[in-house]
């Protein structure tokens, strides 16, 4: 069975584009002379079950046809247990909205997937574990706090019908009551926890966020590190006027922003905030963050 791909496809992603889309995809995966077994999600958190019992009957190759939602749950399906049963494969032929990690190796998207699935191209692949008052789970991308998550939040309540534009919504209307928090934290066995208020905090493994946002420009998926931007409050103006940088990546020069590698971070949080963990806004109390290095190989 190590030669088959499990294949989930979940047909609403990208506004209902995949499952328009997915076949013809796939027919070329198949015709480069791949062995798949497909299954289609209709309802969210349904691609983690489908993906711990497809781990469970043996699969360890496993391709997610959708955006950053689908992968999301894939890894979620497969982890813990292959922490220490055996590393996962997981290739992404993007449909969805974001599709933010393959980003960090290509611009070509399903063409670029489709000949690493032919040619077997794989790259060993850091993971992060976020582990919280109620669990864990785990991440590709990226673990955002503060403006970010609450941005994701309030445009999933109110304007997720409206695609790209709902963000936008989403900002506008953040930036209409903007606050700033401190979320207590301190990296790689620091003394002093850091309890500044800030506009956000952002712990990444991959360079993208939300699709074309360049929230970590350091960040590399398979340095062992842990990349951590920190963004200092700004006014509404000031806000505004940097905005595009934050899908250049220049923004992290700003003097409000600064970044640190670490390994390891701690959180001293209150109780429940609002998290954006690879695009899924959850409503968790954050207690630590640590790498699995080389978790994963990913097919790109």
């Amino acid at each position: 069975m190590s030669g088959r791909f499990f294949t989930i496809v979940n047909p609403a992603a990208g506004g209902g584009r995949c499952g328009k889309l997915a076949d013809a995809a796939l027919a070329r995966v198949r015709h480069g002379g791949l062995e798949l077994e497909i299954v289609q999600t209709t309802r969210p958190g349904q691609a983690t079950e489908l993906a711990r019992d497809a781990y469970a009957r043996g699969f360890r190759n496993f391709l997610a046809v959708g955006g950053d939602g689908t992968s999301y749950e894939i890894l979620n399906g497969v982890f813990p247990e292959a922490a220490t049963s055996g590393r996962p494969a997981l290739g992404f032929l993007p449909r969805g909205t974001g599709n933010s990690f393959l980003r960090d190796f290509t611009t070509h998207g399903v063409e670029h997937t489709i000949e690493a699935l032919r040619q077997g191209a794989r790259r060993s692949c850091d993971v992060i574990r976020l582990r919280h008052a109620n669990g864990e789970v785990y991440f590709l991308n990226v673990l955002s706090i503060g403006f970010p998550s609450d941005v994701g939040e309030i445009t999933n309540r109110r304007f997720k019908p409206w695609g790209e534009f709902g963000y936008i919504l989403g900002v506008l209307a953040r930036l209409a009551h903007l606050d700033y928090q401190a979320f207590p934290h301190r990296f790689d066995d620091a003394a002093e926890w850091d309890r500044r208020p800030c506009l956000f905090l952002v712990f990444a493994n991959s360079k993208f966020t939300g699709g074309k946002m360049m929230i970590a420009p350091n960040a590399n998926p398979s340095d062992g590190r842990i990349e951590y931007v920190r963004c200092a409050p700004l006014g509404r103006m000031r806000l505004l006027w940097n905005f595009p940088r934050l899908f250049t990546g220049t923004y992290i020069t700003h003097p409000l922003a600064s970044r640190a590698a670490v390994e390891h971070v701690e959180f001293d949080l209150e109780g429940p905030i609002y998290a954006n963990v690879d695009g899924e806004i959850l409503h968790l109390e954050c207690r630590s963050l640590e790498l699995l290095p080389g978790a994963l190989d990913a097919i790109v």
